[in-house]
């Protein structure tokens, strides 16, 4: 029998477990060693699962199987096609084991003085292939808070996210993901919450990790820092950025490289200042380099929306829904752009708590073109009975029902690459 939404149960070694059953973790050390699977029993049959270790034993999702999980199970996850992310999976996106994933990214891990960061194509090349897909810094800030779990909510998770919480996940999830055949840790920097009476030991942490950036053999080394963006101001080179929880390291940038983010990511900066703009962040990440010791200039920056709760939102027009979401406690999963050209297409919210099978949210904004307003309507339609549409100008319409709800143990299981605990997950992870 299915343990539905009740909470997540496993079968290991012939056993059936609940996940905050007190002999897991020795039923996972034995599984561990065996050579069969440990199965999620949420649906009829189960879906299998693998265990490792990481601190303690862990029981993760297989890839590629998070939509085979019952939508209210902490372990599902909708397929890449039902985001951004089924443009780069294969690609730029390389599973290399269950719990490993390569990223292939357009931008370098360093710079050479002098040199142009991009050659020129020889005239007559030796050979012609298709081009491959790679990862943009938008997509890599995508892709690890989903791997976090920042883009799910479930009501367990009410008030439990802050600094803290997405500096420990965000960096936990760059653990398992090798960029250029290293771990994404070790050129991530995540600022920790600030504390005044805790600051110096904060920076030299901070001035540990970015020690990465030292030159050396002629080469200038870039890291990734990923924050809320807090201001800005001028200065005689350019522009000094100021990320919160990091108010004794400003990031320097020169007035043309601001200017392009400015000019680029106009309609964000702008939401902050919007009639609906409350309780909204914008994230920013930066490829940083070293202009001097301990001095970090931004070489390339994206920015991402987001709500208070840190889920990331693709413009104003989806801050009313999200709202009305977590007000209303529900369960449910943001779809992320990464480096698709139109989202039209993508439900801006799934709801995982209305049965069998998620139900598709759409929001059309008045301010989308024709061609995006059609192809949003078109995926209204073509996932109906199962979809839901808010057109401009109208009152929200009243949300599909939640048909079961979850228990406190089954939200507070981690997820994609994070081990099943009893301990609340308040980014929202859940067994991957």
């Amino acid at each position: 029998m299915a343990s539905g939404v009740d909470g997540q149960r496993f079968a290991i070694g012939g056993r059936v477990v609940d996940a905050d059953d007190p002999q897991l973790q020795d039923l996972l050390a034995q599984a561990y060693e065996a050579p069969g699977r440990p199965r999620c029993l949420c649906v009829a049959g189960g879906v299998e699962m693998y265990v490792a270790f990481h601190r303690h034993f862990q029981i993760k999702r297989m890839p590629e199987t998070g939509d085979r999980h019952h939508p209210a199970c902490p372990s599902y996850e909708p397929g890449p096609a039902m985001s951004g992310l089924g443009e780069l999976v294969g690609e730029a996106v390389v599973q290399l084991d269950p719990a490993r994933v390569e990223l292939h990214v357009d931008f370098p891990w360093a710079r050479v003085p002098g040199r142009p960061g991009v050659g020129r194509e020889p005239a007559e090349p030796s050979e012609v292939g298709r081009t491959r897909r790679r990862m943009s810094l938008r997509a890599l800030m995508h892709f690890l808070f989903e791997r976090a779990g920042f883009n799910r909510w479930s009501p367990a998770m009410a008030g439990k996210r802050n600094q803290a919480v997405l500096h420990k996940y965000l960096m936990q999830a760059a653990e398992a993901i090798q960029v250029k055949g290293e771990s994404l840790s070790n050129r991530l920097y995540v600022p920790e919450a600030f504390s005044e009476t805790a600051k110096a030991e904060q920076a030299d942490r901070r001035r540990a990790r970015l020690s990465v950036l030292q030159p050396h053999d002629g080469r200038q080394p870039l890291a990734v820092v990923l924050g809320e963006f807090k201001g800005w101001e001028s200065t005689p080179a350019g522009a000094r950025i100021w990320i919160r929880h990091m108010p004794d390291a400003p990031l320097l940038a020169d007035a043309r490289t601001w200017a392009r983010v400015q000019r680029g990511f106009a309609p964000l900066f702008e939401a902050l200042d919007s009639d609906g703009g409350r309780g909204l962040r914008l994230m920013l990440v930066a490829l940083i380099r070293a202009r001097r010791e301990h001095t970090y200039e931004i070489d390339l920056a994206s920015l991402m929306l987001t709500s208070e709760e840190w889920i990331p939102l693709e413009g104003v027009h989806e801050a009313p829904l999200v709202r009305a979401l977590v007000a209303q406690g529900r369960r449910f999963v943001k779809p992320m752009r990464y480096d698709a050209r139109s989202v039209a297409g993508f439900a801006n919210a799934i709801l995982l708590d209305v049965g069998a099978e998620p139900v598709d949210l759409h929001v059309v904004s008045g301010f989308m073109g024709e061609a995006e307003q059609g192809a949003k309507r078109r995926a209204f339609e073509n996932a109906r009975p199962r979809s839901w549409l808010w057109l401009p100008g109208e009152a929200m319409p009243v949300l599909p029902g939640p048909s079961t709800r979850l228990t406190a143990g089954a939200a507070a299981c981690r997820p994609h690459a994070g081990p099943t605990t009893v301990r609340p997950n308040p980014a929202g992870r859940d067994p991957g």
